[in-house]
């Protein structure tokens, strides 16, 4: 456990480290790692030192310029993590030196290793949280678990869709939905690791694999077999992937679309939409409201899971040290497919 350090100020934050740009740009050329001077600390603030955090595709495009609400530049990367309170100010009573806590989701400054927030941006939780899940928590598992209670009435035995699958999303949505017993189809790339990819994806409680190669077929609801046709598709890719995705929903239909990793457009055919009346709506964590106490309470929940051993997704930590080469692994360039979450 943390204490409060005597050979600091009170009032102000150790030196930090953190991740900075002072510019939009290519991400492997515009941050870079620089010492930050101390900060005060305000009645109502809190010191937390960071434990990890997450390097997700909306903190590279945050970093190219090309997501909305920027924050002023200069800015340090990052828009979720986990730490530990290092200092409180006067004024705090709800947490105390050695706290695990995350912080709201989409706040920017989590990259560096102390933070200076007001405490109403952070959520005390269970010390016994793997750092890597309460890292990840806020985003991808929320939006899962969101996006399966928000735009259709899902019942035991109902089946969704997705693309996407092997993306923490969508490993979520697939154990999620196996909880409350509706079945998940799973649209993945082709890859020389395809049969692999499978199996993990069953183990996790996926009814339905295909690759997009083997949906190449005129019926593809014939693939189904026994499988209820979906009520709710939920698309991260674009392209094909949304078309092969939309090929498979029922009547009356609804297909999510929460991300564009293809960056190829949705689309969709004007026979899907006369005879089948598909519905075609958006989704972003960020906009989507709903009361601080509510997103908490699925936070708790899901990392409740966590703990327990049943929610479960790939990812692969790696020393803030290295930031460049999780940068690196994060945009695709090593050929990693897991999630890099930064441990300080």
């Amino acid at each position: 456990m943390l204490s409060q350090q005597s050979h600091f100020p009170a009032a102000m934050s150790p030196p930090s480290m953190a991740a900075v740009y002072y510019k939009y740009g290519p991400v492997d050329t515009v941050i870079r790692l620089t010492e930050i001077p101390p900060v005060e600390i305000s009645e109502n603030d809190v010191c937390v030192k960071m434990l990890a955090a997450p390097i997700n595709p909306a903190d590279i495009n945050r970093i190219e310029g090309v997501y909305p609400n920027q924050p002023p530049l200069p800015a340090v990367g990052g828009g979720e993590g986990v730490g530990e309170i290092h200092f409180v100010g006067s004024a705090v009573e709800v947490f105390s030196p050695g706290d695990l806590v995350i912080r709201s989701p989409y706040v920017p400054g989590a990259w560096q290793t102390y933070m200076v927030e007001e405490q109403s941006l952070w959520h005390k939780i269970d010390k016994s949280t793997p750092i890597e899940y309460a890292a990840t928590v806020s985003v991808n598992p929320v939006s899962a678990l969101r996006m399966l209670n928000e735009f259709v009435t899902l019942k035991p035995g109902d089946s969704i869709v997705q693309n996407g699958a092997t993306s923490i999303v969508g490993q979520c949505v697939i154990q999620l939905a196996r909880f409350r017993g509706i079945h998940s189809i799973n649209i993945i790339r082709d890859s020389p690791k395809s049969d692999e990819v499978k199996e993990k994806l069953i183990k996790l409680g996926a009814d339905k694999v295909f690759t997009e190669s083997e949906l190449d077929v005129k019926r593809v609801k014939i693939l189904l077999g026994d499988t209820p046709e979906p009520i709710l598709g939920l698309n991260c890719v674009g392209g094909n992937a949304a078309t092969l995705l939309v090929k498979f929903l029922k009547q009356g239909g609804t297909m999510v679309t929460y991300g564009g990793m293809s960056r190829e457009p949705v689309v969709v055919s004007t026979s899907n939409f006369i005879f089948k009346d598909i519905t075609l709506k958006g989704f972003w964590l960020q906009e989507w409201k709903l009361s601080k106490t509510k997103y908490r309470d699925w936070i708790d929940y899901l990392l409740g899971l966590a703990r327990a051993g049943k929610l479960k997704y790939e990812m692969e930590p790696l020393s803030f040290n290295d930031f460049h080469k999780a940068l690196e692994k994060a945009m695709g360039k090593h050929g990693s497919q897991r999630k890099q979450v930064l441990i300080f």
